[in-house]
């Protein structure tokens, strides 16, 4: 099929919305591949986006503009530093991808966190309570008794994982072409960097260097050994479909996640295996003023619950132990 052809006040509009975000006349004609584009000398300095773009250069702000509407923000981001002939990890003026956030994010009604001003803390939660309180809404728990019958307490840690995603595995193999990794802030690009540090950097022994991780399990085999350690906590009803993905966060003390909100399809539950964690959630910024900031401390055994979509949050390991989380989401 052919391209739809561009027509002038699409063009305008794009333009329009550059100009709008901060950018200038020059910013854009500057661009090398917009003056490799309109071609040099005397047709390049008579060009201005009052005009309006023609042809291929149309196309790539119009790209950049796609790739935002798709929430592929880090995308963007690379391509534009590229045009500039620079690089997005040389700027130390730009925030890291984790920080970059969905800018077509759809605003919350803050009535629906105004009044929700703790992390409510229960046990025995029945299915009738979780979802008429819990389960769809903005208020955040700690299910202190979460994790009944799981032997994940004593079966989860370091060399356990290590063993799964041992070199050769489908579970190592699979980890690095179709699952997630979050390197946060260390320098491991997948899960093979990870199980192959040094065994003094795992217990943080001496000056060893600090690390925290997170990842999606996406392989089959590896979610069938995890499995056999926890299965849906006992407070979500059976109707509740749970998603088939875990996701597994791993880190030593006095570190943690920064402060991020996520895109995922729905509200997730995270399970304290080992360690100690604090959370602080924020309402988004147009709640500001209305609703209220929330902190909660998680221990082994327990579980929290919340809607990682609407609540930025970050973590920070507390004690002396490894901390090992277990979280996955449900509808």
């Amino acid at each position: 099929m052919a391209a739809r052809t561009l027509i002038r006040d699409e063009v305008e509009d794009v333009v329009a919305l550059a100009l709008r975000s901060g950018l200038t006349e020059r910013d854009i004609v500057r661009l090398p591949s917009v003056r490799k584009l309109l071609g040099d000398g005397a047709c390049v300095r008579a060009w201005s986006p009052r005009q309006g773009v023609r042809g291929p250069a149309a196309a790539l702000l119009l790209l950049l503009l796609l790739l935002l509407l798709l929430g592929l923000g880090p995308s963007a981001l690379r391509l534009w530093f590229h045009l500039h002939g620079s690089s997005l990890e040389t700027e130390m003026c730009v925030l890291g991808f984790s920080d970059f956030h969905n800018p077509f994010r759809q605003p919350l009604d803050c009535r629906v966190c105004s009044n929700i001003t703790a992390v409510d803390r229960k046990s025995n939660l029945s299915h009738d309570e979780f979802l008429r309180d819990y389960a769809y809404s903005m208020q955040p728990v700690v299910v202190e008794d979460g994790q009944r019958n799981w032997s994940a307490k004593d079966v989860f840690n370091f060399e356990f994982f290590s063993q799964i995603y041992s070199s050769g595995s489908s579970a190592l193999d699979n980890s690095g072409s179709e699952c997630q990794f979050f390197p946060y802030d260390t320098e491991f690009h997948n899960l093979r960097d990870v199980f192959e540090m040094e065994a003094g950097r795992v217990g943080m022994h001496g000056n060893a260097k600090p690390w925290y991780i997170g990842w999606s399990n996406c392989d089959s085999s590896a979610a069938s050994i995890l499995r056999q350690h926890y299965k849906r906590p006992y407070f979500i009803p059976a109707i509740s479909e749970s998603s088939k993905m875990d996701w597994i966060f791993m880190g030593v003390p006095g570190h943690g996640a920064h402060m991020h909100i996520d895109d995922v399809d729905n509200p997730s539950w995270q399970a304290q295996i080992r360690g100690i964690k604090h959370w602080h959630l924020e309402p988004p910024a147009e709640c500001y003023y209305e609703c209220s900031s929330l902190e909660a401390i998680v221990y082994p055994g327990q579980i929290i619950v919340l809607d990682t979509n609407k609540w930025f949050h970050e973590t920070h390991i507390l004690g002396e132990e490894l901390s090992i989380t277990i979280g996955s989401e449900y509808d």
